[in-house]
């Protein structure tokens, strides 16, 4: 019988899985929209049967663009079934494009309800490329879901040999290999070439202790970020209300501040129902609880970036419109 981990794979496409026409190919692939199915990137890293036995769960292959909350919650039920099919699993891995990777991690990061470790991988650089980062990346994410370490710490992302929590990470460089950072507090851990190693853990509630159902959802209530910029005025509000947002997150000025404009935007919306949360574009750092500077009803997205906290504010929608109630999870989550 195998010693080695258990551990299920499930391919959405991406980079990691993408084809270019020559190893020097290495943004222009994108155009080509050639992407391996599971089975075809599987194949190209047979080192994997070396840290693992593999479970291959299909998918979809799509460029991360393409994904959005309906993909969400069918790839949360991917995972609850194959947990139900697998009993013995020890983890999961989905491959993931990294445009959108840290918005899929996050939104499963709140939802998933499994024992073991759930790991998001992607890569810069597609698998045909010379130097590409896809394989050993997916190799590392694989060590890192069947390690037994890595249990309870939510859903974690590993790139460039780091392991990086799902709430706090996010892809800060268009091309570089080290990519994927946690501006506030850095990684958990490094899949080092002996070992699965951690340094630290995340502290905010996470899956499978959530309280967020999602398993008869077939979407999640509409959400917008509208970005603040010098002079900007109420336009941008105003459209996404009309377009039927239940919810705004602000990208604002750091410490979390928006236009004159935009804040009389803001109270037309929220006399209409709409929940807003303030954000900021700065990228790390807390938004604090409301002051002068918000409406009492506003909702501060602590330190997460503009586009986690519209993720955390639909799941919360799913569930209520009463702003101290969501208050009360962008402080929990």
């Amino acid at each position: 019988m195998s010693t080695l981990p258990r551990v299920a794979i499930i391919g959405t496409g991406g980079t990691i899985s993408s084809i270019g026409e020559h190893p020097l190919e290495l943004v222009e692939y994108i155009a080509r929209k050639r992407i391996h199915e599971l089975p075809g990137l599987l194949a190209e890293v047979p080192e994997l049967e070396r840290v693992a036995e593999v479970v291959p769960v299909p998918f979809v292959a799509l460029p991360s663009t393409a994904l959005g909350p309906t993909d969400w919650l069918a790839l949360a039920r991917a995972v609850h079934d194959t947990a139900h099919a697998n009993p013995h699993l020890d983890g999961l891995v989905i491959t993931h494009g990294t445009a959108t990777l840290e918005e899929t991690a996050y939104f499963l990061h709140l939802t998933l309800r499994v024992p073991f470790p759930v790991v998001l991988v992607g890569a810069q650089r597609p698998i045909t490329a010379l130097s590409t980062d896809g394989r050993l990346n997916l190799v590392n994410a694989v060590r890192t879901a069947g390690a037994s370490a890595s249990r309870g710490k939510g859903v974690l992302v590993v790139l460039n040999d780091e392991i990086q929590c799902a709430r706090e990470v996010t892809k800060t460089s268009t091309l570089r290999l080290q990519t994927f950072r946690s501006p506030d507090f850095g990684l958990l851990g490094q899949a080092d070439p002996d070992a699965i190693v951690y340094y630290r853990s995340p502290t905010r509630r996470h899956a499978p202790d959530t309280e967020f159902e999602v398993a008869e959802l077939h979407e999640l209530p509409r959400v917008d970020v509208v970005y603040c910029y010098a002079g900007a005025d109420g336009v941008g509000v105003d459209a996404v209300v009309e377009a039927g947002a239940r919810g705004i997150v602000m990208a604002g000025f750091a410490p979390g501040l928006v236009t004159p404009l935009q804040r009389e935007a803001l109270e037309r919306a929220r006399e209409r129902g709409v929940v807003v949360v303030q954000s900021s574009r700065a990228g790390s750092g807390r938004v604090v609880p409301p002051s002068v500077a918000h409406a009492s009803d506003t909702v501060p997205a602590d330190n997460l970036t503009p586009q986690k906290a519209r993720v955390l504010l639909m799941l919360a929608l799913s569930r209520t419109s009463d702003p101290a109630a969501i208050r009360r999870m962008f402080e929990a989550y």
